[in-house]
């Protein structure tokens, strides 16, 4: 295994999880599409910086040099930068300036860089300078919820949050299902039904965009030979 990873929840509202982790060797390998956005610090030869990174609108290959240090805050969907709106960091890795050797620069301030154990900490001092806030009405949409709201005005606060669509979002969320019924052991035809897809090629077509394999590899890389040596 190329990175070597641990992950913990959070009690932040603003944050779905933290990760960190180290690279025991070069990598390439594919990732999937990413509905959130994250910060990811990464140290690597005494060099420490701060990246934002994400959402991924589908999937693609991820490079990684040996020997790195790493840290992943994954922040819940409808969490944003009200200076860095979402939809500026799609598809991309965005590096805030340094600002010392241990703080990196945020929207004209000087902010010492998180590690594991403060994460939370770092994340709630951005939300009381106002740094990062989270829009409702995200969660509100995707759970059908928000009836009272113009849709123009409901489709730009979602996109202005998220970087993305209500229905990119959903199909996104759908081949994350048909990946997880196949990882435990549901047919593909019996996938394509269950998932909602028209056919075995629209679901096909769909895992390779957002998963990055079709549903035949997904079914390989889930058994259990596939991981002997």
């Amino acid at each position: 295994m190329s990175i070597i990873s641990e992950a913990r929840g959070s009690d932040s509202p603003y944050v779905e999880t933290i990760i960190r982790g180290r690279t025991e060797s070069n990598g390439s390998p594919l990732r999937p599409a990413e509905i959130c956005w994250h910060m990811v610090l990464r140290k690597l030869n005494g060099t420490t910086d701060l990246l934002v990174v994400g959402p991924w609108t589908s999937s693609g290959v991820i490079s990684y040099p040996e020997g790195a240090e790493l840290l992943w805050i994954k922040f819940k969907l409808g969490a944003f930068l009200p200076h860095l709106p979402t939809k500026h960091l799609l598809d991309r890795e965005t590096a805030l300036p340094a600002a010392t050797g241990k703080s990196f620069w945020l929207n004209g301030s000087a902010w010492p860089f998180p590690d594991y154990e403060n994460a939370d900490t770092f994340v709630d001092r951005l939300v009381h300078a106002g740094m990062l806030t989270y829009d409702p009405v995200v969660n509100a949409v995707l759970q059908d919820q928000l009836k009272d709201m113009p849709s123009r005005t409901m489709r730009h606060r979602f996109k202005h949050a998220t970087g993305l669509t209500q229905s990119h979002i959903r199909q996104m969320k759908r081949a994350q299902h048909a990946q997880a019924l196949l990882q435990h052991g549901v047919s593909i035809l019996d996938t394509v039904d269950e998932a909602g897809y028209f056919d075995q090629p629209h679901l096909t077509r769909s895992l390779k965009q957002f998963i990055g394999y079709t549903p035949a590899h997904i079914i390989r890389l889930s058994q259990p030979e596939a991981f002997a040596i």
